[in-house]
C-alpha cells in the first residue's frame, strides 16, 4: 500500500523526468529560433489551406470567414518580415511592459521598502498564510490584465527573498497565480466585459434569448478565486519544496525593524497613502480625468489605459519616500541607479525576447493557429457528448488550442459563433459555454510554450538564482509550474462540477441550463 510520501516521491521523480527531456531543448534564444523555422517550413507546406468558420458581426448578422495559411517564405512577407525586424521587437507588448515595471519595482526593492513591509507585517505569520494572501492578490491582480503578470513574478519573489524563503518559490506562486487565475477574480475586469460583449453578440446574431452582461459569469469568479489561491499554496507549500533545488537558501533574519526603516516605513505610508487619494480622485467621479466620456471605467477608460504607469509611478513614490525617510535615499540620482539595477536582473529577458517576438508575430501572420483552432471545434463538434462530460471536454479543448494561441478575445471570436449556438441547442446558456472556454483559456497559460511571458518569468527567475546554480532553462520552468497548471485545472474543473450539479446560477441572474 502506498503511502502519501511515495505519491510524492512518484510525483516528484514525473516532475524531474520532464525537467531532463525539457532542458535537453536548446536555449530558449535558439529555442524560439528554431520554432521560427519550423513554422516557416509548415506555411510553405499548408499554403493555401483553408480554415473556414462563422463569425459574428457587430450589426448582429453572422458570416462565415474563410482563413487561409499564408506562405511565410514568400518574397513579399520576407521582405515586409526584414523591414519591420526592429519594430516586431520593440513592439513586442512584453518588453515595454516589463522595462517599465522593472524600473518602478527596482527602486521600491533597492530602497529596501519591500524588506521592510514584510517584515513589519508578514515576518511570524505562518508561511501557508503568507502564500495565500500571494496567490489572492496574484488571481485578483489580472484586473490590470497582463501587467498582473509582472507584477506576480517580480512581487512574488521579492516577498519570498525579504521573509528569507526561496525568492523562485515566490516567483512561481505570483507568476502561476497571476496567469493561471485568468478565469478567477474578486473584482469585474475588462476581460468580462470584452468575452461577454462577444457572447452577446453572437447571441444576436444566432436570435438566442439569453442573459449576456458583463457579470454573467461573476459568481463562479468569486469561488474559483478562492478555489485558485487554495491549489497554489498546496502546490507551494506541499510539493514544490521538493522539486524547486534551484534559488538562493532559506536564510535567518533579523525580525527587528529599526528606527529608521521604521521611519522609512511612515514616510512610505503617507506618500502612498497621498498618491491614491490623488488616483481616486481623479477616479472616482463621473466626471473625473480616468473615465471614459460615458463617465465609466469598463470596458476602457483613461484609467485602464493608464495602469502601467499608474503602478509605475506608485512604487516609484512609496520606494522613493521610504528610501528617503530610512536613509537608504541620499541623493537625488540614487532612484535612476536603483532603477538600473531592476533592469540589471532582466537582460536575459531582453534577449530571449528577440527571437519570441519573431515567432509570435510569424506564427500569427501565419493563421496556423486559426486553423489549429476551427479543426479542433469540428472535432469536438463531432464527439456528441452532454452534460458534464461536455463542459470538461471542451474546457480540456480550449486549455489545448490555449498552449498554441494564447490570445483569449481571439479564439473566442472563433468559438463562439461554433460553440454558444450548438451548446444552446443542448441545453448549455452561453454563460456557461464561456465560462467553460474561459478555465480552459485560463489554467493552461503558465505551460505554453508560445506564451509571451515565459521569458519574463525565466528572466526573473534567473536573477535569483544561486550562483554554482546552472542556467535554468525552458524545461526546468515549465516542470516547475505544470504541478500547478495542473492543480489550478482541477480544482477549477472541480468547482465548475459541483455548480453544475448544484444548478448554482454562475453570475447575477445567470442559470447553467437553458
Amino acid at each position: 500500500m502506498s503511502t502519501k510520501t511515495d505519491k510524492v516521491n512518484g510525483f516528484t521523480k514525473f516532475i524531474n523526468g520532464i525537467e531532463r527531456v525539457g532542458n535537453k531543448l536548446p536555449h530558449p534564444f535558439f529555442l524560439f529560433t528554431y520554432l521560427c523555422i519550423i513554422v516557416c517550413i509548415l506555411s510553405l507546406l499548408l499554403a493555401g489551406t483553408e480554415a473556414v468558420y462563422t463569425a459574428a458581426n457587430s450589426d448582429g448578422t453572422t458570416s462565415e470567414v474563410a482563413v487561409e495559411v499564408v506562405n511565410l517564405l514568400s518574397p513579399k512577407y520576407i521582405e515586409t518580415t526584414l523591414k519591420n525586424w526592429v519594430k516586431i521587437y520593440t513592439n513586442f507588448s512584453p518588453l515595454g511592459l516589463v522595462m517599465v515595471m522593472m524600473l518602478a519595482i527596482g527602486v521600491a526593492q533597492e530602497s529596501g521598502m519591500f524588506d521592510a513591509v514584510m517584515r513589519k507585517t508578514l515576518l511570524g505569520a505562518p508561511a501557508m498564510i503568507v502564500t495565500f494572501v500571494l496567490a489572492v492578490v496574484g488571481v485578483c491582480a489580472n484586473v490590470a490584465s497582463s501587467s498582473c503578470i509582472v507584477l506576480g513574478v517580480t512581487i512574488g519573489a521579492a516577498l519570498f527573498s525579504a521573509l528569507g524563503r526561496n525568492p523562485i518559490l515566490g516567483a512561481l506562486t505570483g507568476y502561476t497565480a497571476a496567469h493561471g487565475g485568468f478565469s478567477a477574480n474578486l473584482l469585474p475586469s475588462g476581460t468580462d466585459v470584452n468575452l461577454s460583449g462577444i457572447t452577446e453578440s453572437v447571441c444576436n446574431a444566432f436570435g438566442i434569448q439569453a442573459v449576456t452582461h458583463p457579470l454573467i459569469n461573476y459568481s463562479f469568479l468569486i469561488a474559483a478565486t478562492f478555489g485558485t489561491a487554495i491549489a497554489v499554496t498546496f502546490v507551494t507549500e506541499k510539493i514544490m519544496p521538493g522539486v524547486v533545488k534551484y534559488g538562493v537558501a532559506k536564510t535567518e533574519m533579523n525580525d527587528k525593524v529599526t528606527d529608521e526603516e521604521n521611519r522609512g516605513l511612515k514616510f512610505c505610508g503617507i506618500a502612498t497613502l497621498i498618491y491614491i487619494v490623488l488616483i481616486a480622485a481623479l477616479t472616482i467621479p463621473t466626471t473625473g480625468f480616468f473615465r471614459n466620456a460615458e463617465g465609466k471605467l469598463l470596458p476602457s477608460s483613461p484609467f485602464i489605459s493608464s495602469i502601467v504607469p499608474i503602478l509605475f509611478f506608485l512604487f516609484v513614490v512609496s520606494g522613493s519616500a521610504y528610501g528617503i525617510g530610512a536613509g537608504t535615499i541620499k541623493k537625488a540620482s540614487d532612484v535612476p541607479k536603483f532603477m538600473g539595477k531592476g533592469i540589471t536582473g532582466i537582460l536575459s529577458f531582453l534577449v530571449m525576447a528577440l527571437p519570441a517576438a519573431l515567432f509570435i508575430q510569424m506564427f500569427g501572420d501565419s493563421n496556423l493557429a486559426v486553423l489549429l483552432s476551427v479543426k479542433g471545434a469540428n472535432m469536438l463538434k463531432a464527439l456528441g457528448f452532454t452534460g458534464i462530460p461536455l463542459a470538461v471536454c471542451f474546457v480540456l479543448l480550449c486549455a489545448f488550442c490555449n498552449l498554441f494561441m494564447t490570445s483569449a478575445s481571439a479564439k473566442w471570436l472563433i468559438f463562439a459563433p461554433v460553440f454558444v449556438p450548438m451548446f444552446y441547442q443542448m441545453g448549455f446558456t452561453p454563460a456557461l459555454t464561456q465560462l467553460c472556454y474561459r478555465i480552459g483559456d485560463s489554467f493552461s497559460n503558465p505551460i505554453a510554450p508560445i506564451n509571451a511571458y515565459l521569458p519574463i518569468a525565466l528572466g526573473v527567475i534567473n536573477s535569483y538564482k544561486a550562483k554554482d546554480d546552472p542556467e535554468i532553462g525552458l524545461g526546468t520552468l515549465i516542470s516547475m509550474t505544470l504541478p500547478y497548471a495542473l492543480a489550478i485545472g482541477v480544482a477549477q474543473i472541480v468547482i465548475l462540477v459541483i455548480f453544475m450539479l448544484l444548478g448554482l446560477p454562475i453570475g447575477p441572474g445567470t442559470p447553467l441550463y437553458v
